[in-house]
């Protein structure tokens, strides 16, 4: 039986001991930031070295002396700023630069890399990464020793789950972050897992589901039951928050600007708040050995050339979290005994379910119908999802890469 390795980020919510220990914190978190953005700003000026034991080399001792940082700090600094330039790096070859040809009107893609930044990455959040049994512990009393640049500090870990049992030998607990919010104190914990993988001999639910803004995800299953997840309360908020945007934006003032991150912010933790409350209902709903089909929305832009309605539908569209509910959705089925399969999604919304004819012209954007030449009728979510779910079927009878071509 293959197994795999399962990631998670416990956050731990901190009651520190001594009302003392906060500048202890503060000062420690903002030595650790300005390392970050002059490791940063060394890397951007230095062709990009991303080689963590050259970089330590070239800079390890400077940034000890220069900030005042203990030895693991400094090397977890350099470590998280090299993380950072690896996932800025991935995300822009995952999003090329996109032009069209004003005479031609034919679009072309151009690859980008690290040399398209025009600035080096800035740390703007005070934050510290800790390394276990080095900077931070569980002491046997319950609660956790942390490292400062003055000494250790002790607080009692407030969480909303069984904090205890990642302490199990099942877990394997990492570094963590140190971060600040409302002020309140906050861990967020990395720990991994080895679980045992569901093979496609296990599984006895497909689901495919279509994700979008005026339903979440339409799922259609291996029952032929549709299950439609609205999202009309979700964009009657998402429009108030554009709305209050707009018009802070167009005062700009500083005080503007505050309320403008301030409730940037809010926005960001409601829209986590509802991928998490989705993506655990389908967990829920269908169970354990169940294989959820999602659409490869890898370098889909949602720009003008392909999407269709008013602007403020396409800004909904490109700013809703559609890879963070896949995020959730996997680690959750993952630790649930299912899987994610990801599949293309060129024509998922153009091809009869039932005929199997690709033609554009049979989705109506505006009544949101699919109407086939043979005479079929349904929802256009609902025919994209049960387009999704076939794909998933013949992942299981064996089909390595399935995709719908013309």
């Amino acid at each position: 039986m293959s197994s795999i390795t399962q990631g998670i980020t416990i956050k731990v919510k901190l009651d520190l001991q001594h009302i003392e220990d906060v500048p202890k914190i503060t000062h420690t978190m903002e030595q650790y930031k300005q390392a970050c953005n002059y490791i940063s700003e060394y890397i951007f000026t230095h062709g990009f070295q991303l080689n963590y034991l050259k970089l330590q080399k070239e800079i390890y001792n400077e940034i000890r002396v220069k900030f005042g940082l203990k030895s693991m700090m400094a090397q977890s600094a350099i470590r998280s700023t090299v993380a950072r330039y690896k996932t800025v790096k991935t995300q822009l070859k995952q999003n090329p630069y996109r032009f069209q040809d004003k005479n031609t009107k034919k679009m072309y893609h151009v690859s980008r890399n690290l040399e398209w930044l025009d600035k080096p990455i800035n740390f703007a959040r005070p934050q510290v990464d800790l390394v276990r049994n080095r900077d931070w512990s569980k002491l046997a009393n319950g609660n956790l020793s942390i490292n400062t640049l003055e000494g250790r500090i002790f607080a009692t870990p407030i969480c909303s789950d069984n904090f205890d049992k990642y302490f199990s030998s099942d877990w394997k607990l990492g570094s963590a972050k140190l971060v600040e919010h409302d002020g309140s104190w906050y861990l967020h914990i990395s720990a991994t897992k080895l679980i045992e993988a569901v093979n496609t001999e296990q599984i006895a639910h497909i689901v495919g589901i279509d994700r979008g803004i005026r339903f979440h995800a339409v799922c259609y299953d291996e029952q032929r039951k549709t299950t439609f997840f609205s999202g009309n309360k979700a964009r009657t908020k998402r429009n108030r928050f554009a709305k209050v945007r707009a018009e802070l934006q167009s005062k700009g003032t500083k005080s503007a600007k505050r309320v403008l991150k301030r409730i940037s912010g809010r926005e960001n933790r409601w829209m986590t708040d509802v991928n998490h409350c989705l993506s655990k209902t389908l967990i829920k709903k269908y169970g354990k050995n169940t294989l959820f089909v999602l659409e490869d929305l890898t370098g889909i832009t949602f720009n003008e050339d392909n999407l269709k309605g008013s602007t403020e539908s396409r800004c909904e569209k490109r700013s809703w979290a559609f890879y963070q509910l896949e995020q959730f959705l996997t680690y959750k089925a993952n630790l649930n005994h299912s899987a994610v399969l990801k599949v293309p999604a060129q024509y998922t919304s153009q091809r009869c379910p039932k005929c199997g004819c690709i033609d554009k012209k049979s989705r109506n954007h505006k009544s949101h119908i699919f109407r086939c030449k043979c005479g079929y009728c349904s929802n256009d979510d609902r025919v994209g999802a049960m387009n999704i779910q076939q794909l998933g079927v013949r992942y299981v009878s064996g089909e390595k890469k399935p995709k719908l071509t013309a």
